[in-house]
């Protein structure tokens, strides 16, 4: 494998160019085999691990949090703090919603004591929270990095409008600046993250790392027809691309894998891996015998007219 790390926007974090998701801990992977996850992933020269402090609240019997604290058990066991970056969220944790100035203090500081750190390399505003002053937010985390309790700074499921104007109020104050934007985008979901998010991550230069990356599973080419997805888990969250569009993609997907004899999933991750800003998608695996097919996506680089013909199959989805 070799070692294409990146770095995150202006920040002096470098990272490898496939996010480990970490939503599947403590929900769909137990803590035996959410270890042996991040073991496989460390292994084979992955460094950044992406979670939320609301992972996985959710799921039947959890409170939130159960992600943070298993990374934080094998954090401890491993002794691999150094080799690795953790990025974690705040606004969705049932017990700290939102992101007034108070609000963001407490949830950073139970994030570090579930992780057992004493710094959060990127901590990302999850979701925008339009009750509270941008102005009171963007000094709450520019507090924790001067406090040393986060280093960089990270927008989740923020409107292009809405991240320049966290850039305005930034610079008007002196704070620090975002370095990292995580958006909802793949080849199924273009439209909003190419018209709008893009160009302003271009211009701030922001690191892209998009969430969603194989769409519920859609694009690893499991659902070849709307039957496929008949009772299963995720059927709500494929059904938008259940149709001849969808598989449009997934066929077009399925050519390149077979050109370079590769699972469809790593195809489509290297196609991400592609797009301008992105600096590496975020997958997550239930079982550490799915990394594999994604850990490929960062050696497999595709030609400019496989990109064409994938950019043609999903230009549907760029509406």
């Amino acid at each position: 494998m070799a070692d294409q790390r990146v770095k995150i926007g202006d920040s002096d974090l470098e990272v490898f160019p496939l996010v480990l998701g970490g939503n599947t801990f403590g929900w769909t992977s137990d803590e035996a085999t959410s270890r042996k996850v991040l073991d496989s992933y460390v292994e084979a020269g992955g460094n950044f691990i992406d979670t939320a402090d609301v992972y996985s609240a959710w799921a039947p019997g959890n409170a939130g949090g159960e992600s943070e604290i298993i990374l934080g058990r094998w954090l401890a066991v491993r002794g691999h703090r150094d080799q690795v970056v953790i990025a974690t969220k705040v606004s969705e944790h049932p017990q700290y919603k939102g992101l007034t100035h108070d609000n963001v203090i407490a949830a950073a500081n139970e994030s570090l004591l579930r992780l057992g750190v004493d710094t959060i390399d990127l901590y990302y505003a999850h979701f925008d929270d339009k009750s509270t002053p941008l102005e009171e937010t963007a000094a709450a985390f520019d507090e924790l990095v001067k406090a040393g309790k986060i280093r960089a700074i990270g927008l989740s499921n923020y409107t292009a409008d809405r991240i320049e104007e966290w850039f305005s109020i930034a610079r008007e104050h002196g704070y620090a600046l975002p370095v990292a934007l995580e958006p909802h985008y793949n080849l199924v979901t273009r439209g909003n993250y190419e018209r709008t998010l893009a160009p302003v991550a271009a211009r701030e230069n922001l690191a892209v790392f998009p969430y969603f990356s194989l769409a519920a599973g859609f694009l690893t080419g499991k659902y070849r027809s709307a039957a496929d997805a008949e009772g299963k888990a995720r059927q709500g969250m494929v059904a938008d691309y259940l149709n001849t569009d969808g598989f449009a993609v997934v066929d077009a997907l399925d050519a390149v894998a077979k050109a370079h004899g590769v699972a469809i999933a790593t195809v489509a991750l290297a196609w991400l891996r592609h797009r301008p800003q992105v600096a590496g998608p975020i997958a997550s695996v239930r079982t550490p015998e799915q990394l594999p097919a994604l850990l490929d996506s960062v050696d497999l680089n595709l030609t400019d007219d496989e990109i064409a013909a994938l950019d043609k199959a999903s230009e549907p989805f760029a509406k």
